[in-house]
């Protein structure tokens, strides 16, 4: 069954890049077709988004007036400020840090214990201890420790990047939980850069923006997947073998 199995797979595989190779192939020389404009809702795997969004408001206007209940000042503010709206954060991280750190321990110690005269008790220890047994120096003992330790660390990063934020949770105290996430694919490499946090309305700025380091509880990931983050990494075995092997 596992025989059959594993020839089915084999197959299965010299077919499918038998294709692709056959598809490479037909297309040498020629540039990439372009894909045609289509509705974006009846393509093959569509699935609608759905985000938080802010409860219902009922919107009162009094008579002759052009205030309505739902504006927070006379000029409409464009600055999130409830579940739903977007935001945009400024990522701008240029931190350096630098330790260097030495340590260096020494310790000894020399007892000795001896006894000389026990109202004639001490000519009796020949027959309790091994012959030849020496009143003056019963014990003696010795011990030094020695230890030292130097460290250091020497790390720099920087990371400029721009991110469209949403605000999923407005908190009672009026501080809102805001999270984003962005893809980039090029090729068969994909960036990501995943952001979460807490923020205040009074850090947001006019221009609806706010810096990363107005966010409290900040969660900040850059990273990459694809063919070339899978080159840099080690292979599972050679994981494996580092967390067990003990030297």
């Amino acid at each position: 069954m596992k025989t059959s199995y594993a020839l089915l797979l084999s197959a299965s595989l010299m077919v499918l890049s038998g294709c692709t190779a056959a598809d490479r192939l037909a297309s040498v020389g020629k540039a990439p077709e372009m894909a045609p404009i289509e509705n974006p809702t009846a393509t093959e795997g569509y699935r609608p988004v759905s985000m938080p969004m802010p409860a219902p408001k009922i919107v009162t206007r009094e008579k002759n007036s052009l205030w309505g209940s739902d504006r927070q000042a006379f000029f409409k503010d464009q600055r999130a400020a409830d579940v739903g709206d977007v935001l945009t954060v400024m990522i701008d991280i240029q931190d350096k840090a630098e330790l260097d750190n030495e340590t260096e321990r020494r310790r000894n110690s020399n007892e000795s214990a001896g006894l000389d005269a026990f109202l004639g008790y001490e000519q009796a220890l020949d027959k309790v201890l091994p012959e030849a047994i020496n009143n003056a120096s019963l014990a003696d003992a010795q011990a030094t420790s020695n230890h030292t330790g130097e460290g250091s660390i020497d790390r720099e990063e920087k990371i400029d990047l721009k991110l469209a934020a949403m605000i999923t949770q407005v908190l009672p105290n009026g501080n809102m939980v805001i999270q984003g996430r962005q893809e980039v694919r090029v090729n068969f490499e994909k960036r990501i850069l995943e952001l979460a946090g807490v923020i205040r309305p009074q850090d947001i700025t006019i221009g609806n923006t706010i810096s990363y380091d107005k966010i409290a509880e900040a969660r900040i990931s850059y990273g990459g997947k694809g063919q070339i983050t899978d080159v840099q990494q080690p292979r599972y075995g050679q994981q494996v073998f580092d967390v067990l092997f003990p030297f």
